[in-house]
């Protein structure tokens, strides 16, 4: 099942964020939400997590470099935070449902932290988040070994479930921090 929300623009919205690391969203808009398959046996979806600051990132579990980099900045981030990690939810969208299974993406990403979020589901269901977020991903190769060529920004949504940023991959994970803190002085 696929739900995912239209993005609408708030025409009097929170007040500007100054002074964040990641590209804001001018004005921040309502972000769309999805309905996936979770890596915890679960409906992996926005909703659930309001209240908390959402770092949404796409992504696959054989990925060499770029994956295992973001989700190991994002887990260093969340440390950083001491207590208030408690109000950071880390959900990782798979851009490869052919070899992502809910059970292969828990594994994968408790390695990183055990709280992260793998969403999978049907190559239409991801399609759809995917194109709700302007993320691209394309196969790269043939065979079983192959790679995925996808968008590699991390979004950050904050804690009414707006799109606030986007955070270019190779940042550093104080930049996060930095970040994940302004939003929830924000909320």
């Amino acid at each position: 099942m696929l739900a995912v929300g239209a993005a609408t623009f708030l025409p009097h919205g929170p007040a500007p964020i100054e002074g964040l690391r990641a590209g804001a969203y001018e004005p921040p808009r309502a972000a769309p939400d999805f309905s996936l398959r979770g890596s915890a046996g679960t409906t992996a979806a926005l909703a659930p997590h309001r209240g908390k600051v959402v770092l949404l990132t796409f992504g696959f579990t054989n990925c060499a470099a770029v994956c295992p980099t973001t989700l190991s900045t994002l887990a260093q981030a969340r440390r950083s935070l001491g207590n208030a990690a408690d109000a950071v939810q880390v959900i990782f969208v798979t851009v490869d449902p052919e070899r992502d299974t809910p059970a292969g993406m828990r594994a994968y990403l408790a390695a990183f932290d055990k709280s992260f979020v793998g969403a999978t589901g049907d190559s239409d269901a991801l399609a759809a988040v995917r194109k709700a977020y302007g993320v691209t991903a394309e196969r790269n190769g043939t065979g079983s070994d192959y790679a995925m060529v996808h968008t590699s920004s991390i979004f950050l949504i904050d804690p009414a479930g707006r799109l606030r940023a986007m955070m270019p991959y190779g940042r550093d994970p104080a930049d996060f921090v930095h970040d994940i803190k302004m939003l929830l002085g924000q909320a």
